[in-house]
Formats: C-alpha cells, sequence, structure tokens
C-alpha cells in the first residue's frame, strides 16, 4: 500500500465526509497533499466542511484505518483516485457524479464494455440467452459489467468467462464482502478474468441504499447496457435511468406479456430501447465492425435444411421444455408424427430431449 493510497484512506474513512467532501476538498486544496497538510479549521474553512466532519480525520494509528490497511493489503487491492488521469476510467469519469475513489481488485479491463443486469428470480430462458450473448460479446474481446447478483448478473459473468473475455464486477459492499455469498466460487474466478470494484471501502456491508449508487457505476463504465428481465420499480430499470442521463444506449430483452418480471423490460421497448434477441443487435449498434457469430445463426443454418411440419416443429421449440402433446396441440400434429419429427431433430443436433418427455432447442446445434 503506498503512502497516496494511504492518504485517500484517510480521508474516505473521515465519517461524514463522503464522496462530495472528499471533491470539495480537491477543489479547494488541490492535491492529496495539501489537503493532509492542512489543518482541521482549515477544511472548514476553505471547503465549507462542518467541523464534526473535520474532527474525525482519523490519525495514523486509528484501529479503522489499520484495519482497512490490513484488508487491502491481504487482498491485493488498490484505490484509484477520480484524480488519476491513467487509471480511472474514462467513462465512468465523465458521468455527472463518479465516484471520488474506486477500490479495485485484479485487473481493470481498458476495453470497450457493455453493462449487463436483470431480475434476480430470472427464468430458465432468460439466464440462458443472457449466457449465450455474453459469451459472444465476451469472446470479442467487450468487457462485460454486471453486479455479481443472483439471476441474470450471475450468467452475465459467467457466459463472459466461458468466452474467454473479460468481465468486472460491481458491489455494493466493501470488496472484502462477498455478496451473494453463494457466488464465492465466482467472484475469485471473475479475479482471474477481469476485476471486483467498489466505492465502498473495506468492511462496508451489502446495504440495500448502496445499490442504486452501485448501479450508476455499472453503467457508467459501460458504451451501453442490456436488461433482461426487469419488473416494474426494480433496480434494473433504475440503472437503465441512468444509463439514458449518461447518454448510452439501451437494451432490453422483450418478455412475455402477463410475466411480471417482463414489465419492466416492455415498458423499456415501449419508450425506445432498442430490442435483442441474440448478440448481433448489440453489436450492429455499438460495434458493426464485428460480424456475429451467434447461436442464432448456427440455428438458422439448421432451419434452412427443413420444411412443411419438420420445420414448423423446430420452431417451436425453444429454451422453455415443451412436453409432445403440447407440440402436437400446438402443430396440429399427432402425437407419433411430433415424435417421429423429434428425433429427426435430435439427429440433426437441432432438439434436445429432456426427462419427461419434454423437448428444447439444442443449445449446442
Amino acid at each position: 500500500m503506498t503512502e497516496e493510497e494511504r492518504g485517500w484512506l484517510r480521508l474516505h474513512l473521515t465519517r461524514g465526509l463522503g464522496r462530495t467532501g472528499l471533491i470539495r476538498l480537491m477543489d479547494a486544496f488541490g492535491s492529496l497533499e495539501a489537503i493532509l497538510s492542512a489543518s482541521p479549521a482549515m477544511w472548514c474553512a476553505r471547503a465549507g466542511l462542518r467541523e464534526a466532519v473535520a474532527a474525525d480525520f482519523p490519525a495514523a494509528n486509528d484501529p479503522r484505518l489499520t484495519a482497512a490497511l490490513n484488508t487491502l493489503e491481504k487482498t491485493d487491492a488498490r484505490i484509484i483516485p477520480l484524480w488519476d488521469e491513467e487509471r480511472y476510467p474514462a467513462l465512468l469519469r465523465a458521468i455527472h457524479d463518479p465516484p471520488a475513489l474506486l477500490y479495485v481488485r485484479g485487473a481493470l479491463p481498458a476495453g470497450e464494455a457493455l453493462a449487463v443486469v436483470g431480475a434476480r428470480q430470472a427464468s430458465s430462458a432468460g439466464r440462458q440467452l443472457t449466457l449465450e450473448t455474453c459469451r459472444e460479446l465476451a469472446s470479442r474481446g467487450i468487457v462485460i459489467v454486471s453486479g455479481l447478483a443472483r439471476g441474470i448478473d450471475t450468467a452475465a459473468h459467467q457466459g463472459a468467462l466461458e468466452g474467454h473475455g473479460p468481465t468486472v464486477a460491481v458491489l455494493g459492499c466493501g470488496i472484502d464482502r462477498i455478496y451473494p455469498p453463494e457466488n464465492s466460487r465466482l467472484f475469485h474466478r471473475i479475479l482471474e478474468q477481469g476485476a471486483i470494484l467498489s466505492e465502498y471501502p473495506p468492511a462496508t456491508p451489502p446495504l440495500p441504499g448502496h445499490f442504486p449508487g452501485r448501479n450508476r457505476i455499472i453503467s457508467g463504465l459501460s458504451r451501453g447496457v442490456l436488461i433482461v428481465e426487469a419488473a416494474e420499480g426494480s433496480g434494473s430499470l433504475i440503472t437503465a435511468d441512468f444509463a439514458l442521463e449518461q447518454g448510452r444506449e439501451v437494451f432490453a430483452v422483450p418478455g412475455a406479456v402477463f410475466a411480471p418480471t417482463s414489465q419492466g423490460v416492455n415498458r423499456l421497448l415501449k419508450d425506445g430501447a432498442r430490442l435483442v434477441t441474440e448478440a448481433r443487435d448489440i453489436l450492429e449498434v455499438l460495434w458493426p465492425q464485428f460480424p456475429s457469430r451467434s447461436v442464432r445463426r448456427r440455428e438458422d443454418a439448421i432451419a434452412e435444411g427443413l420444411a412443411g411440419d419438420v420445420l414448423n416443429v423446430y420452431r417451436l421449440l425453444g429454451n422453455d421444455p415443451l412436453h409432445v402433446d403440447e407440440l402436437a396441440r400446438t402443430s396440429g400434429l399427432t402425437p407419433m408424427e411430433v415424435s417421429a419429427i423429434l428425433l429427426n431433430l435430435e439427429l440433426q443436433g437441432g432438439a434436445e430431449q429432456l426427462p419427461g418427455m419434454r423437448y428444447v432447442r439444442s443449445r449446442n446445434p
């Protein structure tokens, strides 16, 4: 831990100072060294801080400082201040309320980024589409940014890792906390292939009030935001609002009309968000120099060799399992005819049988 990082940490641990106070001190004194050399009375006089805040500035041997320093050293974390022109992400600096300090573990990628967020209680279809989309984008070197939450966030990070590309998890707690705890393995995999970051000092718990601020960082790091499944009033819609405010592109995956987790995304689409059903929809808008290699295109190649009833049954298949009888009712064929078609599709790599005579479109066509 450098002396500069130690100084920033002392300031950040000053109760009541926060992001605004740090920025006011820098505006008033011009450098970290000048701030640390000034007296608390000068802080109040020149930066307009309250006396109680200035008086709480921790001493060099303060237990709070010692504990935080030990944690940062043990986790091999570093502090990147807003005023670091080389290391602080340029897109994030450009938003109207950038974090004064970033705590970072791992290697913060420098490439183009897409934020991906959505419902915690996501459907299997939503998770699968997220995984496939992020896997392809990451394989292009596009950074996938998300929040390590359950559901869509988890699928986004996993897709990036499967695509052997970079991914960044932005936390609503200290970077020494793994939240949710069941994502411990994913947390450490991200560290091997990307970065974990937070604007909160070590030991900060994952309080509900921290997550809206976390969401502005997720969108602020990215060129666009993809929303996959979101109910009205969800945190994902807050991220979309931040994205619009920051001038980012907003993408949304359409959902079933009556599903609660579709209400938010369908409203975004009504309001002008770009509709997404595959990675190509994002690439064409943000990175047209990258031709798509999406799973959908491989599926289209299978469809080109089909016709008649076989093609109709194939088009009925998706990520949600369908029973043979349901496929028969929908297609107008007999269960025996549908079974014969499904066997043919399995042999061609277009269908996959699950227990209970249920079928999905093959995930590996």
